[in-house]
Parts: structure tokens; sequence; C-alpha cells
């Protein structure tokens, strides 16, 4: 059954998805993590995490000034995720395989959040914005 809903509107943004599927990932990998890691893995798993949420939650407040804020958060979130594995793998914690998985994952998220804040500033400075659940 297909729902419908103007606030669900950021479930069709592939940053969205794309975003969900880092935390998937990032998920499998820390998992993985022994019992005296598990403060480390649950950081990096929430960071993952924190980039959709972000991302769904400022859409949901139909105020462009502050969707945008909120995607300025999911682009921290996206630091704090980077340094997260990074660290991880300098570390020796996680293998070159799962690295280059997350490196690649995490990137294409970045640059897709990059774009949509690029295209949501020119969106504010033409006032192409409805604040409404109609726009």
């Amino acid at each position: 059954m297909e729902r419908k809903n103007a606030n669900r509107g950021f479930k069709k943004l592939r940053v969205w998805e794309d975003a969900a599927s880092l935390y998937v990932l990032a998920c499998k990998i820390f998992s993985k993590f022994p019992y005296t890691l598990n403060r480390v893995a649950a950081n990096s798993m929430d960071a993952a995490h924190s980039i959709g949420r972000n991302i769904s939650e400022g859409y949901c407040r139909r105020s462009l000034r502050e969707y945008m804020n909120f995607l300025n958060y999911a682009l921290g979130s996206c630091g704090e995720s980077y340094s997260c594995y990074d660290s991880c793998r300098q570390a020796g914690r996680i293998t070159n395989e799962d690295y280059e998985a997350l490196e690649q994952l995490h990137y294409k998220v970045e640059n897709e959040l990059l774009r949509l804040i690029v295209t949501l500033q020119k969106r504010a400075k033409m006032g192409n914005w409805e604040d409404n659940f109609n726009g």
C-alpha cells in the first residue's frame, strides 16, 4: 500500500535514501566491534544515522531557513561520521575494504548534500519557496 503525505517528501530525495544506506552499512561494520569498543561503535553508527535524521527533520520544518539549518547539521554529521570511520581505520579497527565501502558511499552522500544546499540557496535568492504543504 502506497502512503502519501506531504510531510514525507524527503523520502523522494536521493540524498536521504543514500544516507539511510550509509547508516545500514555503518551498522553492519561497527556492530562487529568487541564489547570494549561498544561506545566507539555506537557513536560511529549514530553519526551516520544523524545525517538522514537531520535531512528529514529539516524538510519537515517546512521553513526554508530551518531546512537549510538542518541540512548544515547533516553536513556536520557527515564530518563526524567521516572522522569516526577514518580514525577507526587508522587504529586498525576496520579493514581497508570496509573503509573503502564507507568512503565511497559517504563521499556520494556528502556531495549530494552539498548540491542540495546549493540548490536551496539559489531558490532562497529567487524567493522560489513555499512555506506550506502545497508547495
